[in-house]
């Protein structure tokens, strides 16, 4: 007999005689989510991926009514990118994120609220249903959270596509393009950041200022104070990529309420770096269970060095 199967038959005689088990090896433990790619051709043609996060357990053998997450990425930083931020949260939530990679007029990662690129994140219920033909989106909670440029999307979704969300959260996001542009030149790579711009708006503010006004949710205020869809406004007083963002997402949030004092629009202010809230271990869960996709909070948002 050899060595091995001597060994096999001593260990199973001293299992057998004192009645000790022998610890199995340790399972690797599932992951509690799956990531599936998806196509879809962009309002000018070109084909563009997108990422749907999903439960691991939600598939062809059962897809319940699910609520839809739409996410838009940053700017510069592309969907894949994105999928970090979501963490283990759509298990924990029991709802599903689609990252989409986007199109601009000209440019893909510097879209910058093309109207073009909103009326595709629009589209993305159908579009991750028509590409996954067991998926079942609940239509009644389809949400967009985004942060940065992300943040100006979906301000910009809100605005224009109201009948579509239940809720919304922009984290740090731009909200004048114009000041954006003006303020490029102070930062690392300033110059480059405005010669993108002018490529994907087609001008500069004084050159193209309706170009800039349509991708501005400053510009859109009324249309967001009147939209009916919950939003939360967070913002940081010490940005250093959106360097003004009390001029930014602060006067948007004022503005609404000048509007419409009964708008749904909550602002959240702290002092953290660019969209590090906007993540699975910063107050991304607490910002979904505002709208009943995570489990609710006690008290207020866990959060240090918090300003109301």
């Amino acid at each position: 007999m050899s060595p091995a199967k001597v060994l096999a038959a001593l260990t199973a005689t001293f299992v057998a005689v004192l009645g000790v088990a022998v610890p199995a090896r340790p399972s690797v433990a599932a992951p509690a989510v799956r990531v599936i790619p998806i196509s879809y051709r962009a309002h000018d043609g070109l084909l563009r991926k997108a990422y749907l996060i999903l439960p691991a357990w939600y598939g062809p053998t059962f897809h319940p009514a699910i609520p839809l997450v739409i996410s838009p990425h940053g700017r510069g930083v592309g969907a894949h990118a994105n999928i970090r931020r979501w963490g283990r949260l759509p298990a924990a939530g029991g709802f599903a994120v689609i990252n989409p990679e986007g199109q601009g007029r000209a440019l893909t990662l510097f879209s910058w609220g093309d109207p073009g690129e909103i009326r595709d994140l629009a589209r993305m219920p159908e579009i991750a249903e028509h590409a996954l033909r067991w998926l079942h989106v609940d239509r009644h909670r389809v949400y967009a959270f985004g942060g940065s440029m992300g943040g100006q999307e979906t301000l910009l979704l809100v605005a224009r596509f109201p009948h579509l969300l239940a809720g919304s959260a922009a984290f740090d996001a731009p909200t004048n393009m114009a000041a954006r542009y003006r303020a490029f030149v102070h930062q690392p790579l300033g110059p480059g950041l405005q010669r993108l711009a002018r490529t994907e708006i087609g001008g500069t503010p004084t050159t193209d200022p309706r170009g800039y006004a349509l991708r501005s949710p400053l510009d859109w205020a009324r249309r967001i104070a009147f939209s009916e869809v919950p939003l939360q406004i967070w913002w940081s007083t010490r940005d250093r990529t959106v360097t003004d963002e009390r001029e930014e997402s602060g006067l948007l949030y004022h503005l609404i309420k000048k509007l419409n004092p009964n708008a749904p629009v909550t602002e959240f202010v702290g002092d953290w770096a660019h969209t590090t809230e906007m993540k699975s271990h910063g107050y991304l869960p607490y910002a979904l269970s505002r709208y009943g996709l995570m489990p609710p909070r006690p008290g207020p948002p866990p959060v240090g060095r918090f300003l109301l």
